[in-house]
């Protein structure tokens, strides 16, 4: 992966050195061997920590997160279903810019009846955080679960292997999302790829209650309002099911419905962000916004997870 150096000191020149030049040289010495160190602050979207080559875009704030833009610009593509195998095409979002290498990739299912548009939103928003965001079609509307979840994983493998912005992946960077029967598919999909680094299911839906294969890191966002897939019975008796030893969290969402992931969230965009930028990037800096665990609040019905996570 590609890693931009840091900047070299340059030496100042032969000159003597009064009391306030020897002041502003010991000044750049300290702030260059913090960079160096990776104490000191970066900002920009090129920015790097000395010890993640896979932290990308500058330290996040909570403005930054709830945004509806980040740092990054962003392109989209489409992709027909006519030119791949094992899913229905979609649209490919990502960074326009090449500068700071390659980002990790998502890939994100609807749900039962409905097409890649029903998630269109979160394309653009993850994209600009700095990730390569896959909205999928379904080889048909009613695909089930464990269909939502193989054909995930095809996307992925198109994305990483056939795609146009193939050389914009790293490919041991992935994760996926959905919603409803996508929200199923995509524990489906970590349980048959534990390689994956991050899995999202929105308001899920299956019929397989338990999941103790599952060791990806996995947020599982419910809603407290939602009668399709009640999370009584689905969203909450999965995540009790995630072993204990995977990083796992569960968010409800407050006033809420099964098809809230439908529209733009400032609640779901924030908690994925962090989630994927901790693992997927193994960015650090988002820890700050998982743990400790996010409070009730008008839109939160409640938060559960284990702190802190791992590395």
């Amino acid at each position: 992966m590609q890693q931009h150096p840091h900047t070299p000191v340059t030496p100042e020149g032969a000159r003597p050195a009064g009391p306030a030049h020897r002041g502003r040289r010991l000044a750049g010495t300290i702030a260059a061997l913090a960079a160096l160190a990776g104490l000191g602050t970066l900002s920009g979207p090129g920015a790097h920590a000395a010890d993640n080559p896979y932290q990308r875009g500058p330290a996040p704030t909570t403005a930054s997160i709830e945004a509806a833009r980040g740092p990054y610009a962003v392109s989209e593509t489409s992709v027909s279903s006519l030119v791949v195998t094992g899913f229905g095409g979609g649209t490919v979002y990502y960074p326009t810019s090449t500068a700071d290498g390659t980002f990790g990739a998502v890939a994100v299912a609807p749900g039962y009846t409905a097409t890649q548009s029903s998630m269109a939103w979160l394309g653009p928003r993850l994209a600009s955080q700095g990730f390569v965001v896959f909205t999928i079609d379904t080889l048909t509307t009613l695909d089930q679960p464990d269909s939502r979840g193989r054909q995930l994983l095809a996307a992925l493998d198109y994305l990483t292997e056939r795609s146009s912005v193939r050389s914009r992946i790293d490919s041991t960077r992935l994760g996926v999302m959905g919603h409803s029967m996508g929200g199923g598919g995509t524990l489906e999909a970590v349980k048959s790829r534990p390689s994956l680094q991050a899995a999202i299911p929105l308001t899920p839906w299956n019929l397989d209650k338990t999941w103790p294969e599952v060791t990806t890191p996995t947020l599982i966002v419910g809603a407290d309002g939602d009668t399709i897939a009640p999370v009584a019975s689905h969203a909450e008796p999965f995540y009790g099911s995630l072993p204990s030893g995977t990083d796992r969290a569960y968010l409800e969402l407050n006033n809420a419905t099964h098809f809230t992931p439908n529209a733009s969230s400032t609640t779901i965009a924030k908690y994925s962000v962090s989630w994927l930028k901790r693992f997927i990037d193994n960015d650090t800096r988002y820890e700050q916004f998982l743990c400790p665990l996010p409070s009730p609040s008008p839109t939160i019905e409640e938060y559960r997870g284990n702190c802190p996570h791992g590395s």
